[in-house]
């Protein structure tokens, strides 16, 4: 049954669960605004829970000597290897005090030293020490249950098990709501003037990834197939210190957080030899593409005996400093049969983080009215070429607040198009690859390396691979989110003929200013191909 079986309706929908999406739904409904948020699965299950790091910050009086948040655009900015939108770096890190501060207000509680100011550390790319981290290494749960908690306590609406299908839009190509289906398949409609994005990322488009189930790329392929523009996707993030846990592995995969490294810890082959060495100024702390692709190089060279991992030597701290300041790692470390007081922990890259997305400003405006995107799914111009370490949970903090003003002054500005307007198609068909066959031929054509002639394997892989289908269940739906997100992408890296921060083409290994210093650009056809379009679609958004 394709014909949607109830509606509900609210001035904002707010499609996922973690720090961007609640911030954003929080904010909205402290603005008056009648807000319902939407999950594939339950409020607690988002992105966010699985950050262990911390938020990236510099506050009033808790800060290193001679730090400050000019220090901490500078470091962005060379992280992002010239393309973030420095005005949108400036505006996001800027607000991270107070977005911090409110996030405390709402109860999130870090961890604190001795004289009662927040702990800090240091990861890779910061030259100060400026993340401040809760529960040694589990931040971002400890992020998401303050915000679940201050959802419910607000009550703002979450419905759960529902999974956003396709954007309805006016005759003029507005949003204004979203066809959904349940876990059993029947389908509804939510109707709002304005809906946020806030899906997270897409690592479920490799076979090994520190991303949970949920990352599919839905709200990528959803912006898409509303006609708005997706930039920068080719840059995905490879976390260099995924726990290794065998030849083959799947899924999600245990994090070692790069806040190990900030403790002091280093990577060695299985000589004992300093991977980093010589490398980088940063030795273990330069920024995660240079170490993601130090270690991939290294094992592709055989050095140090072993083809397919390297070790993270944290066996300086005993053993109660390292199961205290990070619990999560030190039981998922156990668990594999490591103790990382005894032993070098076995670690390899694996996908991690989108530093592109949904073309958004820094108010979560995209180019088509009544859609919004904040967080990993939307793409600011903050992260650029490659991420700084743990200017996401910032990101979101930030721009999930930004964005719901920016839903309320555009709904009190009589910016937004009428609900009744609304055109309710049947449920949307599309291509549909194997997710296994997808997983392997992105994992081995479009990760760390990639070159034009296994872009083009991947391509034809999924074209033979690939059938019409009907989206009428969450499988269908995510299956072919990744199927656009990997056409996407795979557009995006054979267009990009340079290497730059985490997009590395062996066919192309410099850096190209004079012809690459813009973000890639994707649109889909009207026959739904996904093609790059000139920078000039960048008019109208910061």
């Amino acid at each position: 049954m394709s014909a949607p079986t109830w509606e509900a309706r609210a001035d904002l929908v707010v499609v996922g669960t973690g720090v961007a999406g609640l911030t954003a739904a929080l904010r909205a409904r402290s603005l008056g605004l009648r807000v319902l948020v939407v999950t594939k699965a339950a409020a607690e299950d988002g992105n966010t829970r699985w950050a262990q790091g911390g938020v990236a910050v510099v506050l009033p009086g808790e800060h290193d000597e001679g730090d400050s948040v000019r220090a901490h655009v500078a470091d962005t900015l060379v992280a992002g290897a010239g393309l973030c939108d420095e005005d949108a770096v400036r505006a996001i890190i800027a607000d991270g005090p107070a977005a911090v501060a409110r996030l405390r207000e709402r109860g999130a509680v870090f961890d604190a030293r001795p004289d009662g100011k927040l702990a800090r550390t240091r990861e890779g790319g910061h030259t100060a020490f400026r993340v401040v981290h809760a529960g040694g290494d589990a931040t971002g749960a400890e992020v998401e249950r303050a915000l679940v908690a201050a959802a419910r306590d607000g009550r703002v609406p979450v419905l759960e098990g529902h999974v956003a299908v396709q954007a309805l839009r006016t005759p003029t190509g507005a949003v204004v709501g979203l066809h959904v289906l349940d876990d059993a398949g029947v389908p509804g409609v939510l109707s709002a003037p304005a809906v946020l994005l806030a899906t997270g990322g897409l690592g479920q488009l490799y076979q090994a990834t520190s991303n949970p189930e949920v990352a599919t790329g839905d709200g990528l392929a959803l912006a898409l197939r509303a006609g708005a523009p997706v930039a920068d996707v080719e840059f995905v993030q490879f976390h260099p210190t995924v726990l290794y846990t065998g030849a083959g592995a799947r899924g999600r995969c245990p994090l070692v957080t790069e806040a190990v490294r900030g403790e002091g810890a280093v990577l060695v082959d299985a000589t004992g030899a300093r991977v980093m060495e010589g490398v980088h100024p940063l030795a273990d702390l330069a920024p995660r593409d240079v170490v993601a692709a130090a270690i991939t190089r290294h094992v592709a060279l055989g050095r140090g005996g072993i083809d397919d991992h390297v070790f993270l030597d944290a066996t300086h701290l005993d053993a109660a400093t390292f199961r205290r300041r990070f619990p999560t790692v030190h039981a998922a470390c156990l668990a594999a049969g490591v103790d990382p007081a005894v032993s070098p922990i076995p670690v390899a890259p694996a996908a991690h983080f989108a530093c592109g997305g949904v073309l958004t400003d820094v108010d979560g405006r995209t180019p088509v009215p009544g859609l919004y995107a904040a967080g990993e799914v939307a793409r600011t111009g903050l992260h650029g070429a490659n991420r700084l370490a743990s200017n996401s949970l910032l990101e979101g903090l930030v721009v999930g607040e930004r964005a719901a003003e920016a839903v309320a002054a555009d709904l009190a500005g009589g910016r937004l198009a009428d609900t009744c307007l609304a055109v309710v198609p049947d449920l949307p068909v599309a291509p549909v690859a194997d997710r296994d066959v997808l997983q392997r031929v992105m994992s081995r054509y479009a990760a760390i390396g990639r070159e034009a002639e296994g872009l083009a394997i991947v391509g034809s892989v999924l074209d033979v691979t690939a059938a019409e289908r009907v989206l009428d269940t969450r499988t269908l739906v995510e299956d072919a989110a990744l199927t656009l997100v990997a056409r996407a992408l795979i557009a995006a890296a054979a267009t990009r003929t340079e290497s730059r921060g985490c997009h590395v083409r062996t066919d192309f290994p410099a850096r190209d200013d004079a012809a690459w210093s813009h973000p890639t650009i994707i649109r889909l056809t009207p026959s739904g191909q996904p093609v790059p379009v000139h920078p000039i679609a960048l008019r109208g958004v910061a």
